[in-house]
């Protein structure tokens, strides 16, 4: 394995790439040792186009400020400029040896280093390859490259010194062999086995943003397999891992348990499932851990709301918005609906098929069943068909030119009954193209109060 002419000419005439190359050729240019490493390099390896470039320098964090008067300072207490050229920024960091950590997650001290200590404060081996625009040249002193071709995730050093210093290089591994289809090496994975439980100790927002890059990755289903098979997912989120021997009626879900299921819909991701979306297939039937029952057959009445429920504990304490908080449960708590849009009448299909997060929850009905064996999707097609001829013979009405509350004010009367019939009275003249401006909007209101 090695760069290829092809990668190397497609890279650097890449608009990222072009312009990281320029930023080298600066900092080396007013004497600097500078180079691109990390993901860049591993992915031109692999052969494919790398999406950001990290870039490491001799310079330190004042010299590139002045090198770049466009850039944010933030973290350069750290050694860390985020440098803006030509449209592009790039993250651009000193040499450095910073590989101590009081509580796991926060680095008391930076010092600025050489190259090759800089290579050896790294988390694998992988990630420790440097390659130079400019003349060409690797970097490769742990042998990442020979690591990479054997598909190997390897910790530099002692693995559990790495991971004491920093607890969530734990899910780093497990992101990166997904991402490369790849495996560990024997003492990092007896390591990570080990010391799993120190994964707790991290913030929530370490943890979401580390799981969020797995379920947007390459295989997801694997990482959220190692992450129960490490036992991370046991300290971090149990409330998931439980899902693993929870039995489902066999004649409905040949696939197997809750966790199969799981990690067949995270199998079942594509390109145009958002993050919130596959956040909620991982998490819709987590209820049912709760409401097994065995009568008749295995049955789990009202899992969805109690999924809804444990969504929004789990997510309060990775520290997740209240905005995504509600739409990812909202998700989850009406997955069970399908059955129920084909007999509504009109009116209550508008509210839902004008639902903003009515498309994601129909992404969601897609992946359970996907997730599901058998898969039948007859239902589902039929909601979909009604959902396009419905939006075809009632166009979704256009955004509110005026609030509740400006209506209000427009009208002198207080919420109740006639605030709702002259919301409706008002889209319905945006439909009808009668009012198309706040100013209309207000004057229509006017006239309004005779025919409430």
């Amino acid at each position: 394995m090695t760069l290829s002419r092809d990668i190397i000419d497609r890279t650097l005439s890449s608009r990222l790439g072009e312009r990281a190359s320029q930023v080298c050729e600066i900092l080396m240019h007013a004497g600097f040792d500078t180079w691109w490493v990390g993901g860049a390099v591993r992915e031109m390896l692999r052969g494919y186009l790398p999406q950001d470039m990290d870039i490491a320098t001799a310079a330190r964090p004042d010299d590139v400020i002045k090198l770049f008067p466009k850039c944010d300072e933030i973290g350069k207490k750290f050694g860390s400029i985020v440098v803006s050229h030509r449209g592009a920024t790039f993250e651009v960091t000193t040499f450095r040896e910073d590989d101590v950590a009081s509580d796991g997650r926060h680095p008391e001290s930076v010092r600025f280093g050489s190259r090759e200590e800089d290579a050896a404060r790294r988390d694998f081996t992988v990630n420790a390859i440097y390659w130079n625009p400019n003349n060409g040249k690797l970097f490769d002193p742990f042998t990442g490259e020979q690591d990479l071709s054997e598909r190997l995730i390897r910790f530099i050093g002692d693995p559990e010194t790495r991971i004491h210093h920093d607890a969530l290089r734990m899910l780093r591994a497990v992101r990166f062999r997904a991402r490369i289809h790849g495996q560990y090496h024997p003492e990092t994975f007896k390591a990570i086995r080990s010391l799993a439980s120190l994964a707790a100790d991290l913030s929530g927002t370490r943890i979401a943003a580390e799981m969020e890059k797995m379920l947007l990755g390459p295989h997801p289903e694997r990482a959220l397999e190692d992450l129960w098979e490490t036992e991370i997912l046991h300290a971090t989120i149990p409330e998931l891992a439980a899902c693993k021997g929870i039995a489902q009626p066999a004649d409905y879900h040949h696939e197997g348990d809750v966790w199969d299921h799981t990690l067949r819909c995270a199998s079942a991701f594509t390109e145009d499932h958002g993050a919130d979306t596959r956040w909620a297939a991982v998490f819709h039937d987590v209820g049912k851990i709760k409401t097994f029952v065995l009568k008749e057959r295995i049955r789990f009445d009202h899992h969805a709301e109690v999924s809804g429920e444990i969504i929004r504990a789990v997510f309060q304490r990775l520290q997740f918005s209240n905005a995504r908080i509600d739409k990812i449960a909202w998700i989850a708590d009406h997955h069970m609906m399908m059955g129920s849009f084909a007999t509504m009448p009109p009116e209550r299909k508008a509210h839902w098929y004008y639902h903003p997060w009515f498309v994601e929850l129909l992404q969601v009905m897609w992946l359970d069943i996907a997730g599901t064996d058998p898969a039948d999707f007859s239902l589902y097609e039929e909601i979909v068909s009604d959902y396009n001829h419905f939006l075809d013979e009632h166009p979704r009405p256009p955004k509110a030119l005026l609030s509740g509350d400006e209506i209000m004010e427009i009208l002198g009367i207080g919420p109740g009954e006639q605030v709702g019939k002259a919301v409706k009275a008002l889209a319905d003249a945006q439909v009808r193209k009668e009012v198309t401006t706040k100013k209309e909007a207000r004057e229509f209101l006017k006239d309004l109060p005779n025919t409430l």
